[in-house]
């Protein structure tokens, strides 16, 4: 039987049990309270306290008597019998006088007894009390011992006696048992530590004083449980705490120190393929190089990805939101991957309702890495069709929606999509990544407060939707300033059904114009009659390169159509606008290139596009021409000096500087550097225009280096020179440190060429 069971029987049977207490005392002792001697005042003559009131009837009695009889056999023999009376009445009063002395001399004898007997029968029940207690304690296995100010033991439990090996242990000092105390958080609260036999037991002390009721003395009780068993885990699990963090920050070392290594070759096949890309090349060559390209950016993303997932989990990631229009970032994703989508002969298109607002606070990198790897996985396992993406706004939600026409997922492909390193679809399709993307997407999301859900049908297809907070803006003002835009455009769309054609219908419509879809010339000629017959005629008609024949056809067949003086637009992939469909547009008055600007298509149907030579002046739809640098007409005496160590990016670097027409120095370490800066001869140093430097080398380290240059330059009354601090930790922290030490500018490995020679000219713009 448990301990706890033990405990309830002798509970039970203590309060069952007939208890002498205190009344049943008195009950027994009867005598007590009916004793003699214990006399109390009573009624005395005239309302005043009587003492005797056996005196009373005695003297009536005795004149009563003697009135009878001197009435009845004269006076002087009533006389005689009132005299006896009256001796009756004073020996019964003289016995009463003796008995008030008597009584006098032994009330304070009998007081004495009853305060006794309280006192006892007090005693008696503190006793009782503190035994149940005891028992109490002695059957939970804690300790309960009471003590004197001083320290010594008055009483102790069983489970004391036992832990400590003293059966008496009254008189006695914890300490001179050898007891531990070691202090806790909380006031007259210990950790208190007794060697056993079964070995050290740690125990929970906790003091109370508290004030004897029968001397008045104060004394300490102390209750104690063992913990030792709670501690050990406690224990553990704080080791094993310490060891995940340790893993931790070993990982975070790990990928910090990995992502360096692979960002500094990625810098240089970037660097020199963008260099390549500069030369003349055929038309194989360049396909071998936008594969390669692609490629290294995929694995730039995969480094992105995995520091992002340490962060995450590390608890360091942080969203900066700033007032950022939502349609440029959905559009900027949309036409980065286009080009893949394309590729692969699908189609891909996006549109945005006119509610959404032109611009709301939200993370724009951290929501452009979510499209691309939402976006970017639709258009991988799409083989037909293609994919739309559209963004509208429900009440005070942004609600963004990938729609494609994949093979879908089941059940189970659902249900660990989202985990890491995990992926859906083919063998082959599972080989093209890391299984991070969707994960860290709807991590970020979480951490924005939105979400990232999927629904999908097998062989139907997949909706990913993206959910945040639209923060930051006017919803009551944020549909007016494009609902009607296109209010005056009524416009025939003839392309085949897909996303494309979708995504163009779904924008002029949510601009407040009117359109229609015709996939074959007998929908185009019903289309155009109705809005005849309506009495509005079509303002624009916008003709997919594929429908081109169908278009002159219908012309053919309508002549009426070119009376109506239609806005013609041709509408091709961005692939063919430098080939031979650019040719085919006789007749056109525009073009527009597939993923459609929602600016590019606005400007169109306004009629501020006529022409090529307007048209090339919208940069939305200029024609791709090789960048070609604007070289410097007057390059800076001291040139600009470059700091790295890496020879592939240093030549990457280089030549794009001096293709821009700088002159440059190159070192490869920070002890040359400093040579360079400050320990060269006043007479041969030449200050440089501006610094590139890596933030990592031989021979010191890029902060303390810019400190340094920060430094001298106070000192010396010199102009602060521009540095440019390239470096492949992308850690917020880093970047503000190396701006509080003074960087005009900190770039991330591999440095963008574009990026690079944009901050060159903005630093050493007059």
């Amino acid at each position: 039987m448990s301990d706890l069971s033990n405990l309830r029987k002798r509970i039970a049977t203590e309060f069952s049990a007939p208890r002498r207490t205190l009344n049943n005392r008195r009950a027994s002792d009867k005598p007590l309270a009916d004793d003699p001697h214990s006399l109390e005042p009573e009624d005395g003559f005239g309302g005043e306290k009587e003492r005797y009131p056996a005196l009373k009837p005695a003297l009536a009695g005795a004149g009563l008597l003697g009135s009878a009889a001197i009435l009845g056999t004269g006076i002087d023999a009533g006389f005689y019998l009132l005299s006896a009376g009256l001796a009756v009445a004073g020996v019964t009063g003289a016995a009463l006088l003796l008995k008030d002395w008597y009584g006098a001399s032994i009330r304070p004898a009998a007081k004495g007894r009853v305060r006794e007997e309280k006192a006892s029968d007090s005693r008696w029940e503190r006793s009782e009390t503190s035994q149940l207690l005891s028992t109490i304690h002695d059957a939970l296995g804690d300790i309960a011992i009471i003590r004197e100010p001083g320290g010594k033991i008055v009483q102790a439990n069983s489970v004391f006696c036992r832990l400590t090996g003293w059966l008496k242990p009254e008189g006695r000092t914890c300490e001179a048992l050898g007891i531990e105390f070691e202090p806790a958080s909380a006031p007259d609260r210990y950790r208190v530590r007794i060697m056993t036999d079964a070995g050290a037991k740690i125990f929970d002390w906790h003091d109370v004083i508290a004030r004897e009721p029968a001397s008045g003395a104060f004394m300490l009780h102390s209750i104690a449980r063992d913990v030792t068993e709670e501690s050990r885990i406690a224990r553990e699990s704080e080791e094993a705490r310490r060891r995940a963090e340790h893993a931790s920050q070993a990982k975070s070392r790990l990928l910090a120190t990995v992502s360096h290594e692979i960002r500094t070759p990625l810098s240089g096949i970037l660097g020199m393929s963008h260099l390549i890309s500069q030369t003349r090349l055929t038309s194989e060559q360049k396909n071998y190089l936008a594969g390669m390209r692609e490629s290294g950016h995929a694995l730039v993303q995969l480094v992105d990805d995995l520091l992002d997932f340490s962060s995450i989990e590390a608890g360091r990631f942080q969203l900066r939101p700033t007032p950022e229009p939502l349609r440029e970032t959905v559009e900027s994703v949309v036409e980065m991957l286009s080009h893949r989508a394309h590729e692969k002969g699908i189609e891909i298109g996006a549109t945005i309702a006119a509610d959404v607002p032109g611009l709301m606070d939200f993370d724009a990198a951290r929501l452009r890495q979510v499209l691309f790897n939402v976006i970017g996985n639709a258009v991988k396992f799409t083989h037909t069709g293609g994919v739309l993406v559209s963004a509208s706004l429900e009440r005070e939600t942004v609600v963004i929606s990938i729609d494609d026409s994949g093979p879908g997922m089941n059940a189970q492909e659902q249900a660990r999509i989202f985990d890491e390193f995990e992926q859906a679809g083919a063998s082959a399709q599972r080989a093209g990544g890391a299984g991070l993307g969707l994960a860290i997407s709807r991590r970020i999301m979480e951490e924005y407060g939105g979400s990232l859900t999927l629904s999908s049908v097998p062989g139907t297809g997949s909706t990913f939707e993206i959910r945040f907070p639209a923060l930051g803006c006017d919803l009551a003002n944020a549909s007016l300033a494009r609902k009607d835009v296109l209010g005056m455009s009524r416009v025939l769309v003839m392309a085949p059904a897909g996303p494309a054609s979708k995504a163009l219908s779904a924008t002029i419509r949510t601009l407040g114009g009117f359109c229609e879809r015709a996939e074959t010339i007998e929908d185009a000629q019903a289309a155009a009659v109705r809005a005849m017959s309506k009495g509005m005629p079509l303002t624009d008609i916008i003709v997919d390169h594929r429908h081109a024949a169908q278009f002159r056809r219908l012309l053919t067949q309508m002549p009426g159509l070119e009376q109506q003086k239609l806005r013609k637009t041709y509408l091709i992939n961005p692939e063919e606008r430098n080939g031979r469909q650019i040719n085919q547009m006789d007749g056109y008055h525009a073009w527009l290139i597939r993923p459609l600007r929602e600016k590019s298509l606005v400007e169109v149907l306004r009629g501020r596009m006529k022409g090529m030579e307007v048209r090339d002046a919208i940069n939305d739809n200029r024609p791709m021409l090789r960048e070609v640098p604007a070289l410097r007409d007057k390059p800076g005496e001291g040139g600009v000096l470059l700091a790295e160590d890496d020879p592939i990016n240093a030549l990457m670097v280089r030549s794009v500087l001096e293709r821009a027409g700088h002159t440059v120095r190159v070192v490869d370490d920070f002890a040359a550097l400093a040579v360079t800066l400050f320990d060269a001869p006043a007479a041969v140093r030449i200050a440089p225009e501006l610094i590139v430097s890596d933030l990592n080398m031989p021979g010191g380290d890029g902060l303390s280096m810019l400190e340094r240059l920060r430094q001298h330059e106070r000192q010396s009354g010199a102009r602060p020179v521009p540095v440019i601090i390239l470096t492949s930790d992308t850690q917020l922290d880093t970047r503000q440190k190396l701006l509080a030490a003074g960087a005009s500018a900190v770039l991330s490995k591999p440095a963008d060429p574009k990026a690079l020679t944009a901050e060159i000219n903005r630093l050493l713009a007059p």
